[in-house]
């Protein structure tokens, strides 16, 4: 049988529709409302790790290229002393703290410690010391290495590497004399640093 119907004037009416109930309404909304909403939500790239990784692989890359005997200038402030051995330095050790040992100034990592005087044969001078001109402490050189061991302690750790202790490159002029680098190596090892290096060119000539 037609769902058709004839109206009074002899037309015929349209089929009707069955009204949706409210519930389908209600369901059709939510649905509408949760895919707009997951359109709609931002996506952020995360990039705190990754700078954190560049910048420990730029701290590397400058230390490495910093550390090498070849890259040092020399003067006649500072002439690197010639070995005849042929080892080279470790990924580890190039990663130390570089300590410059002139004919006229001791620095770290760039930064001034103390003059060298002329006749440096009984070490620095007293006002660097920490008790008198025989104490084997230089304070200045201490407190600028304990700082810069603060820094590669937390690089460490992050590379997951051992902190309990840092590495030094001595980078000394081949005239100098031999209490200044005792005083040079006390002074680190009192400051967490366990393993110190002496840098040197390869070859005698």
């Amino acid at each position: 049988m037609s769902d058709e119907t004839q109206n009074e004037t002899g037309g015929t009416k349209p089929p009707t529709r069955q009204k949706a109930s409210t519930g389908y309404y209600k369901r059709k909304l939510r649905a509408a409302i949760q895919k707009n909403a997951h359109d709609s939500v931002p996506m952020y790239l995360n990039i705190t790790a990754m700078l954190d990784m560049m910048t420990i692989i730029l701290v590397f890359i400058l230390k490495s290229s910093s550390n090498s005997a070849a890259t040092m200038p020399q003067s006649d402030d500072l002439k690197i002393p010639r070995s005849v051995l042929t080892t080279e330095m470790s990924e580890e050790a190039q990663s130390g703290v570089p300590v410059i040992i002139s004919r006229s100034q001791i620095m770290i990592d760039g930064n001034f410690v103390a003059n060298v005087p002329a006749n440096a044969v009984g070490g620095l001078e007293a006002k660097y010391k920490r008790s008198g001109p025989n104490d084997l402490f230089i304070v200045p050189l201490a407190n600028q290495a304990r700082a810069w061991r603060e820094r590669d302690k937390q690089i460490r750790t992050v590379r997951g590497k051992d902190a309990s202790y840092s590495e030094a490159i001595i980078i000394a002029d081949r005239g100098t004399p031999f209490r200044v680098i005792l005083e040079v190596f006390n002074t680190l090892n009192q400051s967490e640093f366990a393993k110190l290096h002496l840098l040197a060119l390869q070859g005698n000539k």
